[in-house]
């Protein structure tokens, strides 16, 4: 399929080639309605994995990830057209495949917080909330080149400036963005942010992970969340303030099982602990890891992933399709005092950190 220069050869891959081995690749993939232009960036590291993104939402396309058996697995869910991505913000619920989400990633309720004794009304795009930064987002602009990386560990900088007011948030917020391959099959992603005044921010990279390729389910893999409490949310999902221990509950994944088939819930994690995370494939013998220094991990099986819109290679995804790991503050922290803070304030810095570890056992998941 070629849009604009870029031919994309999404799906089964044949096996490494070390001979064709190019580190990054910075191709167009071409424009918005509005003139931005897209491109797409294909991360290569030694061992053969692959990375593959878009700067539209600063949305990660593809993760091909070398097995023992010589052949490569395609672990995230993704469109094949940069319309597929424009359209899937025009569904009722749109899944944000594979994109960074913010200012704000998760709900907020009734779109309102006080900050310095103003209330500050956002976008109330989940119903009565607010929900993954508003009607814009990070999702839906193109994000900005600034430099990429070859060789060993290569990575690409973006960027995006939010200006003052935008989706109704106080303050131009620059937020950079780094995306890193190693050479330890690790995907490093860094984003940092100022802003030129006091605001709130939560920001989150939102890809669906399948252990066993995108077009298949997550019904065989186990989950494993190093976490003893998750938040308490009402009928909506709004945060109540409580917290929820998990010896005794159906989502207490410190012992690894079985992925939930349906779950919408923030764990809550010791940002010095790491990893927090583990996906494990018994048919692939493919473990992912998730390090962050967030102190939730929001874990999300479900609806949004539907058949309204293709995904690539003409798969239909399902609500099984993938499960996301969405490192993050809490939601809905401006209106609880006794949660971590989302306030930044001006000329500070926020730093996210978060590590997906790619690693080939043969047992025990936990190892």
């Amino acid at each position: 399929m070629t849009y604009g220069s870029r031919m994309l050869t999404f799906g089964k891959m044949e096996p490494f080639n070390a001979l064709e081995y190019k580190a990054i690749d910075i191709q167009p993939f071409g424009s918005l309605p509005n003139g931005d232009s897209l491109f797409v960036c294909t991360l290569t590291n030694q061992q053969g994995m692959q990375v593959e993104l878009i700067n539209y939402g600063a949305a990660i396309t593809k993760c091909l990830v070398p097995l023992t058996s010589g052949r490569r697995v395609d672990v995230v869910l993704g469109y094949e057209k940069p319309e597929d991505y424009i359209k899937a913000f025009q569904l009722p619920h749109s899944p944000y495949l594979g994109a960074i989400v913010g200012r704000y990633a998760g709900r907020i309720k009734h779109g309102q917080f006080e900050c310095n004794g103003q209330t500050f009304q956002l976008d109330c795009n989940h119903g009565a909330h607010h929900l993954h930064g508003g009607n814009i987002g990070f999702s839906q602009v193109a994000w900005h080149l600034v430099h990429a990386t070859g060789g060993e560990n290569p990575s690409i900088k973006l960027q995006h400036i939010s200006p003052d007011g935008e989706d109704h948030y106080p303050g131009t917020l620059t937020t950079s963005l780094t995306y890193t391959l190693t050479e330890q099959n690790e995907l490093k992603v860094s984003i940092l942010a100022t802003s030129s005044a006091d605001t709130i921010v939560n920001i989150t990279q939102h890809s669906y992970f399948n252990l066993d390729g995108h077009a298949e389910s997550i019904v065989e893999q186990e989950l494993h969340v190093t976490a003893d409490l998750m938040l308490e949310v009402d009928a909506e999902n709004i945060p109540t303030g409580e917290f929820i221990p998990l010896d005794q509950h159906p989502f207490n994944y410190n012992t690894p099982h079985s992925c939930p088939l349906s779950i919408d819930n923030s764990f809550i994690v010791t940002p010095d602990t790491k990893p927090q995370a583990f996906l494990y494939s018994k048919k692939n013998k493919l473990k992912m890891s998730v390090s962050t220094n967030q102190p939730s991990i929001h874990v999300y099986v479900g609806g949004q992933c539907n058949e309204a819109l293709g995904g690539k290679e003409q798969t239909k995804y399902h609500p099984l399709s993938g499960i996301c790991f969405e490192a993050q503050n809490f939601p809905d922290a401006p209106h609880h005092a006794h949660f971590l803070s989302a306030l930044l304030r001006k000329e500070e810095e926020y730093n996210h950190q978060t590590i997906f570890k790619f690693e080939t056992i043969e047992s025990a998941f936990y190892a």
